[in-house]
């Protein structure tokens, strides 16, 4: 090996490939499987929802929330946001257009309409590419105001706010104020028209029954404090109004997320190592037709085949134990890169680190097997004429 040093690098170069992209891989699957873990948990753990159930407590109830139910809620520790909204049902001949003209650049009922409350967008976390959402002051006033989702702007040909463009929800206009970019709760915001609570009562009255929802977002940890004062606080009147949803637990979809990434990166990283395995096995059968008269000189002088066998199988185990170790260097540095570039926590388990440097040597040993069984069988005579 040392008196090949070209050649013996080129066969632990794929050993030292295949092991540091099984280590990379499953590294960053556990990294990756961290940051959706700790994703779920802080969404999970500061999300509250609660729904108006008066209609099955007093059937001659009205919308349970009061007015104000924002800032009674926003009152409470370790609440950030809180608001109230709705999907507004409108009637079949009223459609969501860009222009007073009926039939032009409409999209019919098939985009929803959502009366909501000013904090329902701090609670949803929204971010806007464009504008602002209404305040308190156009919620009182009822003003007809609108914040439509990215996929409502795409499809009217809203590109801009500049022009101050308005829809139109049958016959009347609404300024586009805002234009949702994302959220962090509720997607649906993407694909709705967002007008204030007020405004859609005074068009189209009051929600029907059981749809009124209010989503609180929370302190880290608080959820479950907020859940059970949040009734109280609405109605104490009648806290039997409302169900209080406490954050659900993800822990099913979180950990099937994880299994499928680590199956997935673990099929990945096995077929890097057979690739591995097979440029050993290569470059060891053609060290073995170089290497034919060193072989019969040997049988000829008393060595065996077994000889000859652990001879080269020692020399494939090498050089699969040193790119063992070498690729295991490589695939946690770069787990460590990738998350410092990202911003993450590197996780990596130790039976990986491990268990990797034995991987490149059974796979040095494997990959040796039949190159190794081939310079046994050469016959000494023909050996040495070669």
């Amino acid at each position: 090996m040392l008196q090949r040093p070209g050649r013996s690098t080129l066969t632990a170069l794929g050993t030292v490939l295949g092991v540091s992209t099984f280590v990379a891989i499953l590294g960053l699957t556990a990294t990756t499987s961290s940051q959706i873990d700790t994703r779920f948990n802080a969404l999970s753990a500061t999300e509250v929802t609660v729904e108006d159930i008066a209609h099955e407590q007093n059937e001659f109830a009205g919308p349970a929330f009061p007015g104000d139910a924002d800032a009674r809620i926003e009152r409470l520790n370790g609440v950030e946001h809180a608001g109230v909204y709705w999907p507004v049902r409108l009637p079949q001949d009223r459609t969501v257009r860009s222009s007073a003209v009926v039939g032009d650049a409409g999209i019919g009922n098939t985009v929803g309409v959502v009366a909501a409350s000013p904090g329902t967008f701090a609670a949803a976390g929204t971010q806007l590419s464009e504008g602002r959402v209404y305040d308190g002051y156009a919620s009182d006033q009822a003003a007809p105001v609108a914040v439509i989702g990215a996929g409502v702007a795409e499809r009217l040909g809203i590109t801009t706010l500049e022009t101050r463009p308005a829809v139109f929800i049958g016959s009347q206009p609404f300024t586009v104020i805002g234009i949702v970019a994302g959220t962090d709760r509720k997607a649906d915001l993407l694909f709705s028209v967002v007008v204030p609570r007020t405004t859609a009562e005074r068009m189209w009255g009051g929600p029907e029954a059981g749809e009124a929802k209010m989503l609180i977002s929370t302190e880290l940890g608080a959820a479950p404090q907020a859940a059970g004062e949040a009734a109280i606080a609405l109605r104490p009147d009648h806290p039997e109004y409302f169900k209080v949803v406490p954050p659900p637990d993800p822990k099913a979809l979180r950990g099937g997320v994880g299994n499928d990434l680590s199956q997935l990166f673990l099929l990945l990283a096995t077929i890097c190592l057979v690739i591995g395995a097979v440029g050993i096995a290569n470059t060891t059968l053609v060290a073995v037709l170089e290497r034919t008269g060193e072989i019969g000189l040997r049988r000829a002088l008393g060595a065996r085949g077994r000889h000859i066998t652990m001879q080269f199988l020692a020399e494939s185990g090498a050089l699969g134990a040193l790119g063992g170790l070498v690729g295991t260097s490589l695939g946690v540095l770069t787990v460590v890169t990738v998350a410092a570039i990202r911003d993450w926590t590197p996780v990596i388990h130790p039976m990986t680190a491990v268990a990797a440097p034995v991987i490149g040597l059974v796979t040095g040993v494997v990959a040796g097997l039949y190159p190794a069984w081939r310079a046994a069988r050469i016959p000494p005579a023909e050996a040495l004429r070669r």
